[in-house]
Formats: structure tokens, sequence, C-alpha cells
């Protein structure tokens, strides 16, 4: 065996045991369509209340089925291009059309200034509350609580549940079975300001950044996701419900202005779906690569540095 295959077996192994000790229930790397990792672990002792809350069972392969927290923004993205494929929706469009008005505290003037795609930016100028904090457009705010009006508004415009759209535009064509929504218990839908979870699987979220890879693999349109995946003017490490690599500077989600890329080191085209816990699928088009992460939140406060590092050295 050539001494730069071994030193790549090396370092997958490493990648694997710093993942797994970093509470990892599902580590996926997948490049040019081979799989150089793929692990499934079971949930440590001391996890009761993760599983409780999160894990929704188990699929044949061994992965848990977890409510991948803010990952379900970025399907929800792909949903939207669809409709929007489709004629359905007009993202230039303001929320109030769909909802009424009233649907934020907002008055009602700069209320209808908010539109679709400001809450798929997270530039609706909402607080957490809905209420009015600035102008639309003019600050990026990761704000879940508004970013939950858009299921109602998908299901408005597409005239249907926003599970068999999913189905039947998405989880179906790309055979991911395992996933879809499902309510989530009352505490965390209270505490997170959504009533809904998309639960999935390692595999499953593979197939996703599989098709971004395929320039969307005829779900939809390739205009549109890169439509998608352009920066916001507000925050160049943001898209619509998607975080990008490669800017110069960045908002994080508690709003702080950070300069630098969101994971140095990574390939700038990197878009990543990220959830709460280090979730990420994390999707590089020059590489041809897809990476899983699923579980636990990661005791290693530089979890996110540490593990692209990683990464990059087990390719």
């Amino acid at each position: 065996m050539p001494a730069s295959s071994r030193e790549a077996i090396g370092q997958r192994k490493s990648l694997a045991q710093y993942a797994q000790a970093q509470k990892t229930t599902g580590l996926l790397i997948i490049r040019d369509g081979k799989t150089l990792v793929e692990h499934n672990w079971p949930l440590p002792a001391g996890s009761d209340a993760f599983a409780a809350v999160l894990v929704r069972g188990t699929a044949d392969d061994g992965a848990l089925l977890e409510d991948v927290a803010s990952q379900q923004k970025s399907v929800l993205a792909i949903l939207t291009g669809i409709a929007m494929d489709r004629g359905l929706l007009d993202i230039a469009r303001p929320m109030s059309d769909f909802l009424g008005p009233g649907w934020s505290r907002a008055d009602a003037a700069r209320e209808r200034a908010i539109t679709v795609r400001h809450l798929l930016e997270m530039t609706s100028g909402l607080g957490e509350a809905l209420e009015f904090e600035a102008p639309a457009g003019t600050r990026f705010f990761y704000n879940t609580p508004a970013y939950a009006r858009l299921h109602k508004v998908l299901e408005i415009a597409a005239g249907r549940p926003l599970d068999a759209l999913t189905r039947d535009w998405l989880t179906g064509p790309l055979a991911m079975a395992e996933s879809g929504w499902r309510p989530r218990p009352a505490a965390l839908a209270h505490s997170s300001g959504n009533a809904w979870s998309f639960v999935t699987m390692p595999r499953d979220l593979a197939k996703l950044g599989a098709m971004v890879l395929a320039r969307g693999a005829g779900v939809i349109r390739p205009v549109q996701l890169a439509a998608i995946f352009a920066s916001a003017a507000a925050n160049p490490a943001y898209g619509r419900l998607w975080w990008r690599n490669g800017g110069a500077w960045l908002v994080d989600i508690a709003g702080a202005r950070q300069e630098g890329p969101l994971v140095p080191g990574a390939p700038s085209d990197l878009v990543l779906a990220l959830g709460a816990m280090g979730r990420v699928l994390g999707v590089a088009p020059s590489l041809g690569l897809v990476v899983v992460r699923l579980g636990q939140q990661p005791p290693d406060a530089d979890f996110r540095g540490r593990f692209w590092s990683l990464v990059m050295d087990s390719l």
C-alpha cells in the first residue's frame, strides 16, 4: 500500500476517534460518490435527556433518527426554491400576503415591508417576540421564531400540507425514506419557537448533499439552487437559510461580527446546513465532498475548527 494511502487511513481513523469522543452519533464522509468514513455510534451513558427530546428511533443500519434542529431551515430553503420553480411562490411578496395583517408585532407599514425573502435571509428586522427592531433588510439576526412562519407560507403557497409536499418534491425523489416532519414535544416547541422537527439520519442527509453536488439533480433548477447559496448583503456567510464559507467576514448567530471565513482552512465554496449541537451537512463542490455529522453537543469549544481540520486531513 502506498505511503499516502496509509497516511489517509490513519487520518480517517483519527477523525473517527475525535468525532466519537465529541459525542457524535453519526459521521459520514463521501467524496466523488465514494464513502471514505462512515460510523454510527450508540448514545453514551447519561444521554437520556437528549434521547427523550431529540431521538425518534433507529434506522435499519443502526443510525439514530434525530430531530436535526436548525438543519431543517436548509431543507425548507430547498422546498421554497422548488415552489418558485413551479410558479407557486414569489419571495418578493410581503409575508402579510400569506399570513394576513397582524402576524407580527410590528406596526402595519413596517410589517408590510417584510417579504418572504427577508425571512429566508434572516433580515426581517424582528426580534424573537416578532416585535420591530430594525427596518427589514438592514440587519442580520438569526431568528428561529420568525423563520417558523415560513412553514405556513409554503403550505399556503402550495395549497398542501408541509409533510406531503416534502415527500412529493424532495424526500421521495431523493429516496430519503427515513426523513420527514414531526411535531416537537411541547417543551421544545415552546423553547425553540418552532413546533415542527425535521427528523432524518446521516445517509439521508448525504443524499441531500449529493443533490447539491449534482446542481439540483432534476429536483430543483440549477439557477434556483445557486440563488439559495448566494450571499445575503447583511451577512456574507449566509444565503437563504444555508451558511456559506469563504467570505471576508460574517455575522454569527449571536449577532456578533467576525473577520474571516466561517470555516478557515475549508474550501471557499463550502455550503453548510447547520444545526444546534454541532450538527452539520457540508457540501464542497470543488472537492466533490459531502460531510455529515450528527449527535450531541461536543465538549470541545473549538469543535468546528478541529473537526474540519481533521476532515481536510482525511482527504
